[in-house]
């Protein structure tokens, strides 16, 4: 036992002095956390953009909510519903009440063009068509400024995150919709989920402009809760008037984003790494620096009679704190400049703009952490070797 506290003894000693060495070596040791703070910075910012849209998908749904599609449609654009099909569909049972009906949405999808705020260039924008019963359905959608546009009238309402990517979407302005002037009457909020990258109007009127005729794409429904989905599929699915898919609107909105998320993952990720290289070599040139310059310290340490594991040790935990400190300030300028930004990005389902801001989670920062330490460790691994086998002799000559 006493073998071991005295081995530990010397753990704490070399490492001790290892880490009040710093200082001295200021210059590269701060090159090292820098780089890898780098490293970290870019990793955390690429992947909260991910992040931020996995939020936007969590907060565009309710458990009790689910959609209806014709049969075979993976996104909103490629699906169609006579009006028929939709009275059928709102006559199920398990649909929750809304003011005397069912709280049943019929809504049509269209994609109109706008100018980027940013660049000038167009971009597609969903439009969509909606009846009284859409507001019962999507519950966290709130006016912000202005009002709701009256029914029977050719006006708009605009999400938050519409309005801050594209020109001419401001309360009073006016846009072209199906070759007449559509007014901006109203800016709404829908708790950061995907409707707030939308355009909403009266769905006859856009009927009409549009002539879809008697026409929907989906429907959306709020249920009696989040049980009764499986019945009312069932329903749904059966019934010999329809030919209808019918899915939660979390699963729904989840496949539209994976693509994305995937993507967007796994270029971080390979963004990551490539740059961690850079970084682990920035680290294993600091810590050989450390090691060259404390040579005859740690000879005459080992001469001492400590042993080569402290030595491996303290240069590892020095390498360690640097990617630490690396880490830490990698995470936190990310937080900074990234969390809450806001942007626009394609979304592959509809082909259409969603908005989203960047998501810096606590998770996503102690990931950023996680890997600067490793790469401080892969970085501190040679350079402790090196320093556990270096001759004693040829160390205290100072060769």
């Amino acid at each position: 036992m006493s073998g071991i506290a005295n081995w530990i003894a010397q753990v704490f000693a070399v490492t001790r002095f290892s880490i009040r060495t710093i200082p001295e070596r200021l210059g590269s040791s701060a090159s090292a956390a820098f780089g890898i703070a780098g490293v970290v910075a870019v990793m955390v910012g690429v992947l909260s953009i991910s992040q931020g849209i996995m939020h936007m998908v969590r907060q565009s749904s309710s458990p009790e909510n689910a959609l209806v599609l014709r049969s075979g449609s993976s996104s909103e654009l490629v699906s169609g519903l006579s009006g028929a099909d939709t009275e059928v569909i709102a006559e199920a049972s398990g649909i929750r009440d809304w003011q005397g009906r069912p709280a049943a949405s019929p809504e049509l999808f269209l994609i109109i063009s706008l100018p980027k705020r940013s660049t000038g260039t167009d971009a597609n924008v969903p439009l969509r068509g909606v009846k009284p019963e859409a507001f019962a359905v999507r519950d966290r959608l709130r006016i912000v400024e202005g009002r709701a546009f009256e029914w029977g009238l050719n006006e708009l309402v605009v999400g938050r995150g519409a309005a801050e990517e594209f020109a001419g979407l401001a309360v009073g302005e006016s846009i072209e919709v199906a070759g007449q002037q559509w007014p901006i009457v109203g800016l709404f909020e829908a708790g950061g989920g995907i409707a707030e990258s939308e355009l909403w109007a009266d769905a006859a009127l856009l009927q009409s402009a549009y002539r879809r005729g008697n026409s929907y794409q989906a429907v959306f429904t709020k249920l009696e809760s989040a049980g009764s989905f499986a019945d009312f599929k069932d329903q749904l699915t059966t019934d010999p008037r329809l030919n209808v898919r019918v899915v939660r609107e979390a699963e729904f909105y989840s496949s539209q984003a994976a693509m994305l998320t995937t993507l967007i993952t796994g270029i971080g990720t390979v963004i990551a790494v490539l740059m961690g290289l850079g970084a682990v070599f920035g680290a294993l040139n600091t810590m050989y620096n450390a090691v060259s310059t404390r040579t005859r310290e740690i000879a005459t340490l080992r001469a001492l009679g400590f042993k080569s594991g402290p030595v491996v040790i303290s240069v590892l935990f020095e390498s360690l704190v640097l990617a630490l400190a690396g880490g830490l300030t990698g995470g936190a300028l990310a937080y900074l400049a990234f969390d809450g930004f806001r942007a626009a990005t394609i979304n592959w389902s509809s082909f259409s703009q969603i908005a989203f801001a960047f998501d810096v989670t606590p998770a996503l920062m102690m990931q950023g952490v996680i890997y600067a330490c490793l790469l401080g460790l892969v970085g501190g691994l040679f350079p402790a070797l090196r320093a556990a086998r270096m001759p004693i002799s040829t160390a205290l000559r100072g060769s």
